[in-house]
């Protein structure tokens, strides 16, 4: 219960037991007067009486209404400025993830132009070919036949196919291809290859292919056969982009 509605209670309940009060001493100051007058007397006073209850409910009523009228105002004044407080920040916070997302696309692109411009790179070690052993009489050991097996040809050799992962909105500005004798230092850029090039016992496919886009990425691929049995090679095969 607010201060103002037990303010406008008490203030009844006083005027009431006032009233009641006063009530109560004429009765006992007229008990001793003639029966028609006291009757007409306490009539009168019974009908003021009821006129100061009505009186005191209506006029508590009303101040109490009166009185809480501005806490209602108030209290929907901050209600609305609440409501407004809490818009403004849902708002800003709007803005706020808004310009967050937009700053960490920005970001991401920037990281994908730059690997775009270095270069994807990927690489493997593909090991001697040897063509299936000699068949023998009689069994022989297992370095015995190492030795009979016999070195492939390009027919027999089998492809190692090397894809590099793409934006799916990139454009493909380079493919550099590049293969070297393994444990050696020889600098890749005396070991690039041009597409369909032999050189080594080993030969890059005549040009590269890509898949389908998937999940916002796409991949570079370039085949690569070595037929030679002498030692492995290294492959590298480096994809430029641009977006």
């Amino acid at each position: 219960m607010s201060d103002s509605i037990l303010a406008a209670i008490i203030a009844g309940t006083a005027t009431l037991s006032a009233s009641f009060m006063q009530l109560r001493t004429a009765a006992l100051r007229d008990r001793g007067q003639p029966g028609s007058a006291a009757r007409r007397k306490n009539r009168l006073q019974r009908i003021v009486f009821l006129v100061i209850v009505g009186g005191a409910v209506v006029s508590g009523f009303a101040l109490s209404q009166w009185l809480t009228q501005g806490e209602r105002n108030a209290q929907g004044a901050l209600q609305k400025e609440l409501q407004a407080r809490i818009a403004e920040v849902s708002h800003t916070a709007g803005e706020l993830e808004a310009t967050r997302a937009a700053e960490r696309s920005e970001i991401e692109t920037g990281v994908l132009r730059r690997i775009g411009t270095d270069g994807v790179v990927v690489a493997a070690t593909v090991p001697a070919c040897r063509a299936g052993a000699a068949a023998v009489a009689t069994p022989v050991s297992t370095a015995a036949a190492a030795t009979t097996a016999r070195a492939c040809n390009e027919a027999e050799a089998v492809p190692v196919t090397l894809c590099a992962t793409i934006p799916a909105s990139a454009t493909v500005t380079e493919v550099a291809l590049f293969s070297r004798i393994d444990n050696t230092d020889t600098p890749w850029s005396a070991s690039r290859y041009l597409p369909g090039q032999e050189a080594g016992l080993a030969r890059f496919a005549d040009k590269y292919s890509e898949t389908t886009p998937d999940a916002g990425t796409r991949q570079v691929c370039q085949t690569f056969a070595h037929w030679g049995a002498d030692h492995a090679r290294v492959v590298r095969l480096l994809v430029r982009y641009s977006l």
